[in-house]
């Protein structure tokens, strides 16, 4: 953890933090899209750009709720990647297998949604990446590496944080309103109410996550 904090506070350090952000940005979409499948719409594309930035352009998807669901799902996407990571990284086994799976995720993606170059290249090579750790390391290396990017998405919640009170967004496809300007177009309210309502959400998340990390791991035998 105190490694990936470092990356982002140590001058000229920023471009080894650069990859560890784009992957928050490609869970940030996925969620997009994973929670537009949820509530019975389409994920049609997924766009990643080098500036960090993406989008996830969805459709079928009719009520107000569903639209703040969707927009949610990638606010809180990261959280809960981190969460679910983070408890099946308390075993060497399951790390390794939470890789593999994350890895061929990242392929169906490839095949079904990623559809700017640059997302390829990157989605490709992070596929690859998880797969080659998940077999051809160690499982105790497969755990590090998992407890890492955890680590990474879980902080990525707040480096990017200012995000979750923004009401515009700059991205790749040109300047488009906020994932918490969509939900308070479908909810009502101030866009600021649905970032704070996202950072508690994503705050319970990770702390839930860690505590069940760090009690069952000091618990282990060994």
């Amino acid at each position: 953890m105190l490694v990936t904090i470092a990356l982002y506070v140590i001058p000229n350090a920023w471009y080894l933090a650069y990859p560890l952000m784009l992957i928050s940005t490609v869970v940030h979409e996925l969620g997009h899209g994973i929670a537009a499948l949820l509530v019975g719409g389409e994920f049609r594309e997924l766009h990643l750009y080098a500036n960090g930035s993406g989008v996830a352009p969805y459709a079928g998807v009719e009520s107000g709720a569903a639209n703040a669901f969707v927009s949610a799902g990638g606010l809180c996407g990261p959280a809960v990647a981190a969460g679910v990571f983070l408890i099946l990284g308390k075993s060497p086994v399951w790390a390794k297998r939470c890789l593999v799976a994350f890895g061929v995720f990242l392929g169906f993606a490839l095949a079904l949604w990623v559809r700017s170059a640059f997302g390829i290249a990157f989605i490709g090579a992070l596929a690859a990446a998880c797969l080659a750790i998940a077999i051809y390391t160690t499982a105790e290396t497969a755990q590090i590496a998992l407890v890492f990017v955890a680590t990474q998405l879980a902080l990525s919640v707040y480096s990017r944080g200012d995000y979750l009170f923004t009401q515009w967004a700059d991205t790749g496809a040109g300047r488009l309103p906020s994932d918490v300007q969509n939900m308070a177009t479908a909810l009502g309210g101030p866009y600021w109410l649905w970032g704070l309502v996202c950072a508690l959400f994503s705050a319970l998340v990770l702390v839930v996550a860690g505590w069940r990390y760090l009690v069952v791991t000091r618990r282990s035998p060994g």
